[in-house]
C-alpha cells in the first residue's frame, strides 16, 4: 500500500514507539500460549493486566463467533441465518448467552427464531442473576424506538424488524464496499458509529461479504485516545488516516526499531488491528506513560490478567487461507 501523503504530518510522542513495542510483546504473548512456552512475557504491565491480541480475530469471543458461530458444522445455514446469528451473538457479545440460548432452542435459524420466546429465555436468565450482556460494548437500550422496558428485548426486537424479513441481508449484498456495509449498519438504532464498524468486521468473517480489512476504517473512542498519546499533533492527518498511516509504516517501524515481530502467519497488521492496537495501547500508557494524557483522561487499567486453562484450536475464515501455514 502506498503511504498515504499530507501537507502537515503528525508529530510522534514517545507512546508512538511504545505502540511498536506493545505489538511485537503482546504477539509474541500470543506464540508464547500455543507453544506452551513461560514465562509468557517479562515484561510486568502485560504479565499483571489484561490485553486483548494484537489481531482482533485472534481474540477468545471472535474465536467463537468465526467457528461456533459462523462456521458451525452442525448444519448447512441460508445467508439470512448467518447474519441472524452473527448479529444475535454480537449484540450480547457473550459465549454463555449464546450457549444458553443454543441449549434452549438446539439451532438458532430464521426459521426458529421468535423474539417472545428469546426474550422470555433471557428475562429467566436475568432473574436467575445471570449477566447476559458483554461489558466490552456498550449498546443503548432502544426502549424510545421499540418502547419495550427491558434492554434486550428491544434488541430482540431490532433483530424481527430489521433481519427477519430478509431486507438488511438484501442491503448488505448489494454493497460494493465495506463502506457502504457500515453505512448500512449505522442506519439501525442502537449500532452507533462504533458497533457499526465492529458488526461489519463480523459480518466480513462469514461468506456473506468479501472485502479486505485493509478497505476501510472508523476510530473508536479507545482508538482515538491511544492516537492522541502517540502523537502530539495530528497536522492534517484525521483519526483514520492515523490508522491508515501505522497500517503502512508497519513493516519499516518494527525493523527501525529492530523488533520481531511475529505476524499472523504471514498476515499483516490490517486496519481493524492497528484501530484496536491504539485502544490497548492507550491503556498500556497509562502505566507506562502517565505522564502523557489522552482524551479521557483515564490513569489506571481496570482488567488484571487471570490465566484461562482452556486452550484454543484457532479458526480464521477460511478466504483468508491460513489453515495450511498454522499445521505448516
Amino acid at each position: 500500500m502506498e503511504i498515504i501523503k499530507k501537507l502537515s504530518k503528525p508529530k510522534k510522542s514517545i507512546v508512538f514507539d511504545t505502540y511498536w513495542n506493545f505489538a511485537a510483546k503482546r504477539q509474541e504473548i500470543f506464540f508464547n500460549k500455543i507453544n506452551h512456552i513461560t514465562p509468557l512475557t517479562i515484561d510486568i504491565i502485560l504479565e499483571r493486566h489484561r490485553f486483548t491480541n494484537v489481531y482482533r480475530a485472534s481474540d477468545r469471543v471472535s474465536q467463537y463467533l468465526i467457528r461456533n458461530v459462523i462456521y458451525s458444522d452442525e448444519k448447512t445455514y441460508s445467508k439470512n441465518d448467518i447474519l441472524l446469528r452473527i448479529l444475535l451473538f454480537k449484540i450480547f457479545n457473550k459465549i454463555s448467552t449464546w450457549e444458553y440460548l443454543e441449549s434452549q432452542i438446539k439451532n438458532i435459524t430464521i426459521e426458529n427464531f421468535d423474539s417472545k420466546l428469546y426474550s422470555k429465555l433471557l428475562s429467566e436468565a436475568k432473574e436467575a442473576k445471570e449477566v447476559i450482556y458483554s461489558g466490552a460494548y456498550i449498546m443503548t437500550s432502544g426502549k424510545s424506538i421499540f418502547g419495550h422496558n427491558f434492554k434486550h428485548e428491544n434488541h430482540l426486537e431490532l433483530l424481527k424488524q430489521y433481519v427477519q424479513s430478509g431486507k438488511l441481508l438484501e442491503s448488505i449484498e448489494k454493497a460494493k464496499s465495506m463502506d457502504e456495509v457500515y453505512k448500512i449498519l449505522l442506519n439501525i438504532p442502537t449500532f452507533g458509529s462504533f458497533l457499526a464498524y465492529q458488526y461489519t468486521i463480523d459480518i466480513n468473517y462469514s461468506t456473506l461479504t468479501n472485502f479486505s480489512e485493509m478497505d476501510f476504517v472508523k476510530a473508536g473512542p479507545g482508538a482515538k485516545d491511544g492516537i492522541r498519546k502517540c502523537f502530539i499533533d495530528r497536522g492534517d492527518f484525521s483519526d483514520e488516516d492515523i490508522i491508515k498511516y501505522m497500517c503502512d509504516i508497519q513493516e519499516i517501524q518494527f525493523k527501525n526499531l529492530e523488533l520481531n515481530f511475529k505476524d499472523l502467519w504471514g498476515r499483516k497488521l490490517q486496519l481493524i488491528d492497528c484501530q484496536n492496537l491504539f485502544c490497548e495501547v492507550d491503556k498500556y500508557s497509562r502505566v507506562a506513560h502517565p505522564e502523557i494524557t489522552g482524551i479521557s483522561n483515564r490513569t489506571r487499567i481496570k482488567q488484571v490478567y487471570k490465566p484461562l486453562n482452556n486452550n484454543i484450536d484457532y479458526f480464521f475464515p477460511p478466504k483468508w487461507k491460513l489453515d495450511i501455514r498454522i499445521k505448516e
